[in-house]
């Protein structure tokens, strides 16, 4: 557990010191503050609270924009230091594969984590200020709570990604391909079939089913279909009622988009030759 500790200290501590990490936080924080000062302008007409309007504008953000800052992270963090020898240095010192990858992983879900705090957090105070509704935290803080989920769930892919490939410039392809995939190509491809079928090939079951199978629609039913205080605002509350998907199936299914790849990137890396 020192080793793990140790490397994962050491990666938050190189990320610190990496200028696009703090862009991506500053990045982050100026979207939400934002989103915070102008996402409750539709608030007086509609009766809605300044706290859900930005919940569903910063769910809506993050789906985007929180995948790929998180696979950024991750797709070198194996595949690169093999390019340049520095893993072989690494483990030429009493600590096992597993040890380097869930020290990585600690780390770099700990940098994600400060930039979603720092960002969102900001925007929470700022939205405090100006007077948003107490009833709404608790929506807030599952929002927070669950894009850094959203964010171990990218950084466990893009290792998956490291881990499968053998030169940096591959794993950042891949990387880009699961992005394109998750966030944008496999909503459409079931909309595209939902449509074919004129909305009967698919069960209301299956359908949900399905959206478990992307962790981005997983997000998405938790934050914007399955908490009562927003659902109202996102335009998702008919297909939650038709789906029927508790929030608890929601988490569920991003833990397991957490524990698969990084169990089969660590499998991987363990019979990796360096």
């Amino acid at each position: 557990m020192n080793a793990v500790l140790t490397i994962a200290a050491k990666e938050f501590r190189d990320g610190l010191r990496n200028r696009w990490v703090v862009a991506a936080t500053l990045l982050l924080a100026g979207l939400a503050l934002a989103l915070a000062f102008l996402g409750s302008a539709p608030t007086g007409a509609v009766g809605a609270s300044p706290l859900a309007v930005t919940v569903v504008s910063l769910a809506s953000l993050s789906i985007f924009l929180i995948p790929l800052i998180a696979l950024m992270l991750a797709f070198d963090a194996l595949v690169g230091e093999i390019e340049r020898g520095t893993m072989m240095l690494l483990l030429s010192y009493p600590v096992a594969h597993w040890q380097v990858l869930v020290g990585k992983f600690l780390g770099h879900g700990a940098l994600l984590a400060l930039a979603i705090l720092l960002g969102y957090g900001l925007a929470g105070a700022v939205i405090r200020g100006a007077g948003g509704h107490t009833g709404d935290w608790f929506a807030y803080a599952a929002m927070v709570g669950t894009s850094i989920l959203l964010g171990a769930v990218f950084l466990a892919l893009g290792y998956l990604a490291s881990a499968v490939v053998h030169e940096r410039a591959t794993a950042a392809g891949l990387a880009v391909g699961l992005w394109l995939l998750f966030v944008l190509l496999f909503d459409l491809v079931l909309l595209g079939a939902l449509v074919a079928t004129g909305g009967e090939g698919l069960s209301a079951g299956m359908v949900g089913g399905l959206l478990l199978l992307n962790p981005t629609d997983a997000y998405r039913l938790f934050n914007l279909a399955g908490l009562a205080e927003v659902r109202q605002f996102s335009g998702l509350a008919g297909i939650a009622d038709q789906i029927a998907l508790s929030p608890g199936a929601a988490i569920g299914a991003l833990l397991a988009w957490i524990a698969v790849p990084l169990a089969l990137a660590g499998i991987l890396f363990s019979r990796r030759s360096i």
